[in-house]
């Protein structure tokens, strides 16, 4: 079987440092690549992996701000679908643009569907429902004007993350600071409960950081770490009493949280979007309605097997699963009705 695979080119696959969809496509990449399967990756010039490697952009239009992301795109997603008809399946990773080069190709096109950034990018998926396999990552996240082939939850790579069996006993926000993710909420909690916090991730919202979090950072109780690669990663989680994740959004599914959980930290969350699906409650963390009921629950997270943690992710979200899934789908969608 030969699978091109398509990733963003925002960030470099895997990413350095942020960059959760590039992640999970060099997570599955390697997951097939590992099964047997012919992957070529479609990514950033810079990008790593086992398989084949095609680009037509050198980095990340994140990374190098002069690369012009529309112009690159386009060349980038063209470059996929010039080619398709050498592929037994075309997998995209990149929103909805590749939809509308589809039918360059008769390969058929599997669409995982990262998370919808607005209602007014369905019509294009609307348009492709009949002719493109779109995969959930969480049945939370499924929009009732399509059709599905299936839900596949991400995986991770437990080599990666290292089980911690005690805390540092300090509370972490891990994501993009942004009034989605709630941020400032964490400071709050962190307050309450008398815990010191520390912020990990990208400043994604800069008025936002600068007026509702960077007054509250100090040295010692409030630290922001900046954004964290995979090496810091490991460490910045497992030594976490717990991971806070009071969003504010219908999150599609939460890779940090499933990290999180492989290093023997539970998380707290609002209970919204995927949180049910990712998180066992009362095993592996709370599921909460708002930041003070979160702050209630933290005094009960010590009370929390941290080894059930990890238990609970090695049995839900490994990257072999997550490449089974995928590969079930493709010999279904090659095999036809």
């Amino acid at each position: 079987m030969k699978v091109a695979m398509i990733s963003p080119i925002a960030w470099r696959t895997p990413p350095r440092h942020y960059g959760p969809w590039e992640r999970v496509v060099s997570l599955l990449t390697e997951g097939l690549v590992a099964r047997g399967i012919d992957v070529t990756l479609f990514a950033t010039g810079d990008s790593q992996t086992t398989g084949t490697l095609s680009s037509v952009c050198p980095r990340g239009y994140e990374e190098d701000r002069t690369i012009n992301a529309k112009v690159w795109e386009c060349l980038h997603i063209a470059e996929v679908f010039e080619r398709g008809d050498a592929f037994d399946i075309i997998h995209n990773h990149f929103d909805f643009l590749p939809l509308s080069y589809s039918h360059m190709t008769k390969t058929p096109l599997v669409s995982t569907i990262h998370g919808f950034s607005s209602p007014e990018i369905l019509p294009v998926y609307k348009k492709y429902n009949d002719s493109t396999h779109y995969v959930a990552i969480s049945d939370a996240d499924k929009s009732p004007d399509l059709e599905y082939a299936a839900t596949v939850h991400h995986g991770i790579d437990l080599g990666e993350f290292r089980f911690r069996a005690d805390s540092e006993g300090y509370l972490l926000f891990f994501g993009r600071i942004h009034p989605h993710k709630g941020t400032k909420e964490c400071i709050e909690i962190a307050r309450a409960t008398g815990k010191k916090l520390v912020l990990a991730g990208i400043v994604q919202d800069t008025r936002y950081f600068e007026e509702e979090i960077q007054p509250h950072l100090d040295e010692d109780r409030c630290v922001y770490i900046g954004s964290v690669g995979p090496e810091e990663r490991d460490a910045v989680l497992g030594g976490a009493l717990a991971l806070l994740h009071p969003i504010h959004f219908d999150e599609p599914f939460g890779l940090s949280v499933v990290e999180a959980m492989a290093c023997g930290t539970p998380v707290l969350a609002i209970n919204r979007g995927s949180m049910p699906e990712v998180i066992e409650p009362g095993v592996t963390g709370f599921l909460v309605h708002d930041a003070a009921e979160m702050a209630d629950a933290v005094d009960r997270v010590a009370g929390l097997e941290r080894a059930a943690c990890r238990r609970w992710v090695e049995a839900h979200f490994t990257v072999d699963r997550m490449a089974a899934n995928y590969e079930a789908v493709y010999q279904q969608i090659i095999q036809g009705p």
